[in-house]
C-alpha cells in the first residue's frame, strides 16, 4: 500500500540533468578531499589514543551526575574530555585525549581521574579503564581503511559477474560518491569519527549497492524487452518504474534514522548522522550517478540480449518483484 502513495507511470527525466548533478558531485567530492587533507577528521579515541573509562553508580536508579563528573575532570587539566550516558542511565563513559609522555603518564592520569571523581561522587565505580596507544589507534586507521576499500571492490567484482563491467564501474563510481561525501560530510560537522562510523560507511556501502541493483536489474530487464529503445530513454523509464519503491524504501527507513538522531542519545548520534546522510547520499547516486553512467561508459546491449531461461542470475520460475507492483 505505501507504495501506491508515490505517483504511478511518471516520467520525470532523470537523464536530462544528468551531467549539472555529476558537476556537482564532483566539486563536493573535490571539496570533501580538500577540507580531509587541510581541515582533518575528528578522530575519537579509537583513531588517536587516549583513555577511556567507563564508570557506574553502586545504585542503579541513581543516574551519573554528568555536571559533576565534569566540573570535577575540569579541573584536572587533561585536556579534552567527552562524557556521555553509556547504556542506563546510572552508567556513562569517559573519554580522555592521549597525555603526553609513555604508558606511565597514562596510568598517572587514570590515577588522577579516579581519586577525583571518588571524592566528588559518592557511590561512583569504575566497571572499565583502557589505554588507547597510538600504535593500536594506527593500526586501526588503516584496518578500516582497508575494509571501506575491500567492500567496494568486493562490489566490483559481484556487479561485474552478475551483469557487466561497466555497471560493475558505474556501481564502484556511485559508491565512491558516497563514502567521499560522507567523510566531507563529518570534516564540515566537527562529528567524533570513531569505529562505529566505519561501520555506517560499510552500511552506506550496502544499501547504496541494494539501490543500485535493483535498478539496474530493471535496466537489464528493459533492455531485453524494448531492444531498439535507445538507452538513455530506457534508462529513464527504468529509473520511472523503479522510482515508488526507491522513495519509499529511503522514507521509510529514514523515519526510524531520525527518531534515533534525535531521541537515541549522545552514544549512537554519529552513528545514525552517519547513516541518515548516507541514505540521502547513496538514494541521489543510484539515480544520478549510477545510472548515468552506463551510456558514458558505452555499455553493450548486445550482451543483455541473451535468452533469460539460459541466464543463470534471472529467476524464471515465478514473477518479478516489477511484475508485482
Amino acid at each position: 500500500m505505501l507504495l501506491r502513495m508515490v505517483p504511478e507511470n511518471t516520467k520525470i527525466n532523470f537523464m536530462k540533468p544528468r551531467f549539472i548533478a555529476m558537476a556537482i558531485s564532483g566539486v563536493l567530492i573535490l571539496l570533501s578531499y580538500v577540507l580531509f587533507f587541510t581541515e582533518g577528521l575528528n578522530y575519537g579515541i579509537d583513531f588517536k589514543g587516549g583513555l577511556a573509562i567507563e564508570i557506574g553508580m553502586d545504585n542503579k536508579d541513581q543516574a551519573v551526575p554528568l555536571a559533576k563528573v565534569r566540573e570535577s575532570l575540569t579541573k584536572l587539566n587533561l585536556g579534552d574530555v567527552m562524557i556521555k550516558e553509556y547504556g542506563r542511565k546510572s552508567e556513562a563513559m569517559i573519554k580522555i585525549e592521549r597525555q603526553p609522555g609513555d604508558e606511565k603518564a597514562q596510568t598517572a592520569a587514570m590515577k588522577k581521574v579516579r581519586a577525583a571523581l571518588s571524592e566528588a561522587i559518592p557511590g561512583v565505580n569504575f566497571r572499565q579503564e583502557n589505554i588507547v596507544g597510538p600504535v593500536v589507534s594506527g593500526e586501526l586507521k588503516v584496518d578500516g581503511t582497508i575494509a571501506v576499500t575491500a567492500a567496494v571492490l568486493a562490489v566490483l567484482v559481484y556487479i561485474w559477474f552478475r551483469f557487466e563491467w561497466q555497471f560493475g564501474l558505474g556501481a564502484v563510481v556511485a559508491l565512491a560518491h558516497d563514502v567521499s561525501l560522507t567523510i566531507g560530510f563529518f570534516v564540515v560537522t566537527g562529528l567524533e569519527f570513531n569505529l562505529s562510523i566505519i561501520a555506517a560507511l560499510l552500511t552506506i556501502v550496502g544499501y547504496s549497492l541494494n539501490d543500485t541493483v535493483v535498478v539496474y536489474d530493471r535496466i537489464r530487464e528493459n533492455i531485453r524487452k524494448y531492444r531498439k529503445m535507445p538507452l538513455e530513454e530506457l534508462i529513464n523509464l527504468s529509473l520511472n518504474q523503479t522510482l515508488s519503491r526507491t522513495t519509499m524504501t529511503s522514507f521509510t527507513t529514514l523515519l526510524a534514522l531520525l527518531a534515533l538522531l534525535f531521541f537515541g542519545g549522545e552514544v549512537i548520534r554519529g552513528f545514525t548522522a552517519a547513516m541518515t546522510w548516507g541514505i540521502v547520499v547513496g538514494t541521489y547516486s543510484s539515480i544520478f550517478i549510477a545510472s548515468p553512467m552506463l551510456p558514458m561508459l558505452n555499455v553493450r546491449r548486445e550482451a543483455m540480449l541473451q535468452d533469460e531461461k539460459k541466464d543463470p542470475t534471472v529467476d524464471n520460475s515465478r514473477p518479478t518483484p516489477f511484475d508485482m507492483m
